[in-house]
């Protein structure tokens, strides 16, 4: 498989990512150019409610809706935490790597948010879920900061290896590496593409992320309550970050800034990458050129077309999101219905897979797929959805085919839902389901020729270009025509051209050079 990112910059400083996989489009992020609370932002909040039922505490960090903090999120290390914070506020001498001597003990799993934490307390909290709808962000006290092999855990002291490396002596040397290059008292976890790496890029993404850590507490010894004290990388370097591979054939940017940035960074991180990073300088738009601008038309919508007449139904609810599966005009000739069926579902799998991941759709997610009576093609369509969503960077799990034909999903939710408007505002009515009547629209002419003539003195040649109903109207008999009737009552023959491109309520005044006049 080959991937592309296809990155889409905006005057505005907002930017535009796609995802393509074989040229077909996976995943799609807007980064705007002053986006707040991201996941992996790190704030100093302080705690304005504890609520012992919920057993969680609302931190205010300066969003409009205090943010969420539970107690399992605290982190075991927690007490260690603020102890350390305290003690970079109350003495700006204090060194930003905590003494291993000082650590304190683990809370208790099953204890209680006021055993912690206290009302008007101070506290250091990452993002790992943005404000979604009237919701504010849900935040974690455990922090964690990523780099491109490796991620690093304060207060932690444990080093773990991504379950998908699987030899078991890439595990144990790893391992070891790790335990001999990091800091005492932090923890770090090593991702998937840290296989086979050197110890020298593992030691040099680790320091990079030591360098953030004493950012974050120079940050803390001066910040204010509320105040982002450190950053998650912008979106676009983020993704780089952690999807880039061997796989990779195109990272297209239309930006020459955003394209330096890039380059440095591959350049940096993984050097045989370096020249797959094009700056677009064509006529078309960056995404049109790519064809993305298309299949976010036909990728977006209640309604989504795939396997020629076959479709998916898509609802949104406050509780849940509802996939209908509907094989449309494709029925087999050759084959019977089961089998049809079992077709159609299992490209719907593939599709289902895709949108999830694409419109980034989150939380309890219902999947109703064409009635099968087979209990090996129901279960065949449950492993292709699984496997097609292996790829899915989001946590989820997948039950079974239930009896009814559903299968049902939950699909980590971390940010709003991606939702592209792509039914477009009718121009006749502007929206509104009604057209102006046709008599008000040959008065509104009447009255504009007349401002033209009267109160602009225009000289020349003027022409109307209107719709050829309104055509029709103006010079229906000619001599008692409405268009006749100009020339007496203004002596100047007016020119009226039908142009079917033209809506029926729309209308443009030419001067004698054929430019529009504009009113």
């Amino acid at each position: 498989m080959n991937y592309e990112l296809v990155i889409n910059s905006h005057q505005s400083g907002g930017v535009d990512i796609a995802l393509l996989r074989d040229r077909k489009l996976i995943e799609l992020h807007h980064e705007k150019a002053d986006q707040h609370f991201a996941v992996g932002d790190v704030y100093l909040g302080t705690v304005n409610k504890l609520m012992p039922g919920l057993n969680a505490a609302f931190v205010d960090v300066g969003h409009e809706k205090d943010a969420f903090l539970h107690y399992l999120d605290l982190g075991p290390q927690v007490k260690t935490q603020l102890k350390h914070i305290k003690a970079l506020r109350s003495n700006p001498h204090t060194n930003v790597w905590p003494d291993p001597k000082q650590t304190e003990a683990d809370i208790e799993k099953t204890g209680k948010i006021n055993q912690v934490l206290q009302r008007m307390q101070q506290v250091v909290v990452q993002v790992t879920k943005e404000p979604i709808s009237n919701k504010g962000p849900r935040l974690t006290s455990q922090l964690s900061l990523a780099g491109r092999y490796v991620v690093l855990m304060p207060f932690d002291g444990v080093v773990s290896i991504s379950k998908k490396i699987i030899k078991n002596e890439e595990r144990i040397r790893l391992k070891k590496l790790v335990h001999s290059i990091k800091p005492a008292s932090f923890g770090v976890i090593v991702r998937t593409v840290a296989e086979g790496q050197s110890v020298e890029e593992l030691e040099n993404d680790l320091k990079e992320l030591m360098k953030r850590w004493e950012h974050l507490c120079t940050q803390v010894k001066t910040a204010v309550p509320g105040q982002k004290i450190l950053g998650e990388s912008e979106r676009t370097l983020t993704l780089v970050r952690d999807l880039l591979n061997e796989d990779f054939t195109g990272i297209h940017v239309n930006d020459q800034t955003l394209f330096n940035s890039l380059k440095s960074y591959i350049a940096k991180k993984s050097p045989e990458l370096e020249k797959i990073v094009k700056l677009h300088n064509g006529k078309s738009s960056i995404f049109e050129h790519f064809g993305v601008d298309k299949q976010i038309k036909t990728s977006f919508g209640k309604e989504v077309n795939f396997m020629g007449g076959s479709y998916l139904i898509i609802e949104h609810t406050e509780a849940l999101h509802v996939v209908d599966v509907n094989s449309g005009s494709i029925v087999g000739k050759d084959i019977n219905q089961d089998e049809n069926a079992l077709k159609v579902n299992l490209e719907a799998a593939g599709e289902i897979a895709r949108q999830l991941r694409l419109r980034d759709m989150g939380g309890i997610i219902v999947v109703d797929f064409i009635d099968q009576k087979s209990a090996a093609n129901k279960r065949q369509v449950y492993e292709r959805l699984k496997d097609e969503m292996q790829s899915d960077r989001a946590k989820h799990k997948i039950l079974p085919m239930s009896p009814f034909g559903l299968i049902q999903i939950t699909r980590q939710r971390v940010r709003p839902e991606m939702n592209v408007v792509t039914a477009e505002k009718c121009p006749t009515c502007d929206g509104t389901g009604e057209i102006t009547n046709s008599i008000v629209i040959v008065d509104e002419i009447e009255n504009r020729l007349k401002y033209l003539l009267h109160n602009m003195n225009m000289k020349g040649g003027i022409t109307i270009e209107v719709h050829p109903y309104i055509h029709a109207f103006f010079t229906k008999g000619f001599l008692k025509s409405v268009r006749f009737s100009w020339l007496f009552k203004y002596k100047r023959w007016i020119k009226v051209i039908p142009v079917n491109a033209l809506h029926f309520g729309q209308y443009r005044f030419l001067n004698k050079q054929g430019e529009e006049i504009q009113l």
